[in-house]
C-alpha cells in the first residue's frame, strides 16, 4: 500500500540519491592521494528533482494534477571543477568533508519524510 504514495516514493529516491552521493564522497577521499584522480560530484537531491519533478506530468482527472509517481533519477558523477594539486589530483580533503555533511543531513532528511509519513498513515488509522 504504501509504496504507491508519491511521498514514499519522494523519500526512497532521496535516500537512494544520498547513497549514491556518499559513495561518491568516500571514493574521492580514499583517491586524496591518487596523482592524476579527478574528483567527482553528484548534484544535490534539489537540484535534480528539479530538473526532473515536471518531466512527468498528468492529469487523473478534471482540474487535478500530480506526478505520475514515477520518480527514477539516476545520480550521474560529474568531474569536479577544482583546482589541480601540483601532481594532478583535485581532491579536496576539506570539500569532501562538507560534502559528506551536507549527504548526511540529506539522508536524514529523507528518513524523517519517511518517519514523518508513517505517523500521518498510522493516525489517520487510527493505529497510533
Amino acid at each position: 500500500m504504501h509504496s504507491s504514495l508519491d511521498l514514499f516514493q519522494t523519500a526512497h529516491a532521496m535516500a537512494r540519491h544520498a547513497g549514491a552521493r556518499q559513495a561518491v564522497v568516500a571514493q574521492n577521499i580514499a583517491n586524496a592521494d591518487t596523482p592524476g584522480y579527478q574528483a567527482q560530484h553528484i548534484a544535490p537531491f534539489k537540484d535534480v528533482f528539479r530538473t526532473h519533478a515536471n518531466a512527468e506530468i498528468r492529469a487523473t482527472r478534471d482540474g487535478h494534477m500530480t506526478s505520475t509517481g514515477q520518480i527514477a533519477m539516476d545520480a550521474v558523477a560529474m568531474a569536479s571543477k577544482a583546482e589541480p594539486s601540483p601532481n594532478g589530483n583535485t581532491v579536496s580533503l576539506e570539500e569532501e568533508m562538507m560534502n559528506s555533511i551536507a549527504v548526511g543531513r540529506e539522508h536524514n532528511r529523507a528518513l524523517t519524510i519517511y518517519r514523518h509519513t508513517m505517523t500521518i498513515l498510522r493516525t489517520s488509522l487510527g493505529r497510533n
